[in-house]
């Protein structure tokens, strides 16, 4: 049996009541994409900025807590997963130090992913969330968001016992679709994106929306090319993630 992670405490006042009947059942992993870890910590405790997050793990692995978990932290923003839209009521989110695309993006230090893994597990054995609610902020915004990224090790999370995965088929020759295509392949494929809970606007074809969709879903589950195309391997890791949960298993 593991020891819970220590942690210091940071509070940020940018919290409020869960709203009431909505169960905590995600678990959303961000990164900063600030300069610098503590430039981030003072922006998530400061009342001007309107953000939080519950947790927030350092490069060198430390962990602060910065809102309590039965409050709402400020984290998710406008965001979609799975028919809800209050993501923040239904979630705890936890915020990565690293720059982020913005600012030179580069992979997450051993400990602090050692850091990381460590808080989901404790997370995940007081909240009943299903490994397949351990998400990206990039799943539940994809038109916005990019992190945690592709850089982001969820296959070693996952062989920790922390979310869904699935290896990526291997990307091979064959049909894509992208943007600009319409007619029963677009819909089929959106129609499995909704079957696995992301969410779609109006839009008929394949257009800006759902390649923000492809893009984020690459970035988590098929991170070797990240261009928005929906290739064999892109689809083909849907169909085994869609699989897996309906026979409930990963990997």
């Amino acid at each position: 049996m593991t020891s819970p992670p220590e942690w210091q405490e940071r509070p940020s006042p940018n919290h409020d009541r869960r709203a009431p009947g909505k169960p905590v059942d995600i678990l959303l992993l961000h990164y900063t994409g600030m300069t610098s870890g503590e430039a981030a910590l003072k922006w998530l405790a400061d009342p001007a900025a309107k953000v939080s997050s519950h947790y927030f793990v350092g490069e060198d692995g430390r962990i602060a807590r910065m809102v309590d978990e039965e409050r709402r932290a400020w984290h998710a923003g406008r965001s979609f997963w799975a028919g809800e839209t209050d993501i923040n009521s239904r979630s705890i989110g936890i915020e990565i130090a690293n720059p982020g695309h913005e600012f030179g993006y580069r992979p997450f230090p051993d400990g602090e992913i050692r850091a990381v893994i460590a808080l989901c597990r404790d997370i995940l054995a007081r909240h009943a969330i299903p490994p397949e609610r351990v998400l990206a902020h990039s799943d539940v915004a994809p038109s916005r968001k990019q992190d945690p990224g592709e850089l982001f090790p969820w296959a070693r999370l996952a062989a920790a016992g922390i979310g869904h995965w699935v290896e990526p088929a291997a990307i091979a020759a064959g049909p894509v679709i992208k943007r600009g295509d319409a007619g029963a392949a677009v819909a089929d494929l959106k129609q499995k994106f909704r079957d696995y809970g992301y969410g779609f606007g109006g839009e008929s074809e394949f257009g800006e929306e759902t390649e923000a969709v492809v893009t984020a879903f690459q970035r988590h589950f098929r991170p070797a090319r990240v261009d928005g195309i929906a290739d064999a391997s892109t689809v083909a890791t849907l169909d085994k993630l869609i699989a897996a949960l309906r026979f409930g298993r990963s990997g």
